[in-house]
C-alpha cells in the first residue's frame, strides 16, 4: 500500500502534470473512466480538484463538470481546462445530488465516479482501480482508502477501510467514501440515480441501496482520494438536526429494521470485532494503535 505525504498531495494538485496528447487522444484499449464533478462557488479548491483528475494522465478519460451557476470565478477556471473536458455547463440546478445526476446521465464510461469540487484524487488512483477492474471483473464496485485533508492539502487523518459490509455501513459508520469509489455504469440501470430529495446523505443512501441490491464490492487496499475538511464545506455548514432528519429518512426509505438498545449495541460490538480482525490481517496495527490513542484522549478529556 502506497502512502502519501502532505507535500506529495500538494505537489500533485498544484500544477498541470499531464501529457495533453494522452488526455486528448483517447486510447480505446483502456477501459473508459467517466468522472463527474459537481461545482458551486468553490473556486478556492476547484482547480485542485480538476488537476487531480487530469493529472492521472489516464488515456481514456471522460471528465464532466456540472456547475450550478457559480459567481466566484469557478467558471473561468473550468474554461481554462475546457479543452480537456468531455462536457461542462454552468446553470442553476436543484442541488448537489441533481448536479451529480446530470453528469451521471451523460457518462458513457465502463467505470464511473464522482469527485466533489473541493476534494481530490491521489496519484495513480485510476490506474490502480483499472488494474483491480481487469483482475476482478466480476465485481461491481471498487473502493479504497482516503485521507482527510485541510484547506492547504495537509493530511489531517488517515481513513483506512476494510472489505465492505452493509451492516457496518447501516449500523456502525462509514466504511467507504465517494472520494475513492468507482463502479460499473450499468448499476444505474438497476438501482437508479442519487435521490435528489436529500440535501445531505444522498451518498450514504445510494451506497446502502447498492448493498441492498446485492452488488459485489471489492476493497482496494490503496489510498485513492482526499476528503477536504474546511469551514465552508457542506459537512461544516449543515446543521446537525438536518443530518439527523436525513439519516432517519434514509433508514425509513430503505426499510432498515430498528433494533432495540441492547440488540443494536450487540450488533455494533460484533461489527467492531470484525473491523479489528480485518485490520489485524491487513497488517494495520499502527492504525489500531492510533485509533486507541484517539479514543483514550477523548475519554480522558471527557472526564477531566
Amino acid at each position: 500500500m502506497t502512502k502519501f505525504t502532505s507535500q506529495e498531495i500538494k505537489e500533485f494538485v498544484s500544477k498541470p502534470l499531464f501529457d495533453e496528447k494522452v488526455i486528448l487522444n483517447k486510447d480505446p484499449s483502456w477501459p473508459k473512466i467517466s468522472i463527474v464533478t459537481p461545482s458551486y462557488n468553490q473556486a478556492q479548491f476547484l482547480e485542485r480538484t480538476i488537476l487531480s483528475v487530469l493529472n492521472q494522465n489516464y488515456p481514456n478519460l471522460e471528465y464532466i463538470i456540472i456547475d450550478g451557476g457559480s459567481t466566484d470565478g469557478s467558471v473561468e477556471l473550468i474554461k481554462k481546462y475546457e479543452r480537456y473536458l468531455a462536457y461542462w455547463v454552468s446553470e442553476p440546478d436543484r442541488g448537489q445530488a441533481h448536479a451529480i445526476n446530470k453528469g451521471f446521465k451523460m457518462a458513457s464510461g465502463e467505470l464511473v465516479g464522482w469527485q466533489n469540487s473541493d476534494d481530490v484524487y491521489l496519484t495513480n488512483a485510476f490506474r490502480r482501480i483499472i488494474k483491480e477492474y481487469k483482475s476482478n471483473p466480476w465485481y461491481d464496485v471498487w473502493f479504497g482508502n482516503i485521507y482527510l485533508i485541510d484547506k492547504d492539502d495537509l493530511i489531517i487523518k488517515e481513513m483506512k477501510f476494510i472489505p465492505f459490509s452493509l451492516e457496518h455501513l447501516v449500523f456502525y459508520d462509514w466504511n467507504l467514501s465517494s472520494q475513492g469509489v468507482f463502479w460499473k455504469r450499468n448499476v444505474f440501470e438497476k438501482v437508479g440515480y442519487l435521490d435528489e430529495t436529500f440535501q445531505v446523505l444522498f451518498d450514504w443512501d445510494w451506497f446502502i441501496r447498492l448493498g441492498l441490491y446485492g452488488f459485489k464490492f471489492k476493497f482496494v487496499r490503496e489510498f485513492l482520494g482526499g476528503y477536504r475538511i474546511h469551514e465552508a464545506s457542506k459537512l461544516s455548514m449543515i446543521q446537525g438536526d438536518i443530518r439527523r432528519d436525513s439519516k432517519e429518512r434514509v433508514l425509513r426509505k430503505n426499510k432498515v429494521v430498528r433494533l432495540k438498545y441492547f440488540n443494536l449495541h450487540l450488533k455494533q460490538f460484533k461489527i467492531f470485532l470484525r473491523r479489528i480482525f480485518y485490520y489485524l490481517i491487513q497488517g494495520d496495527l499502527d492504525y489500531i494503535y492510533k485509533g486507541f490513542c484517539r479514543r483514550l484522549r477523548k475519554l480522558i478529556g471527557y472526564y477531566a
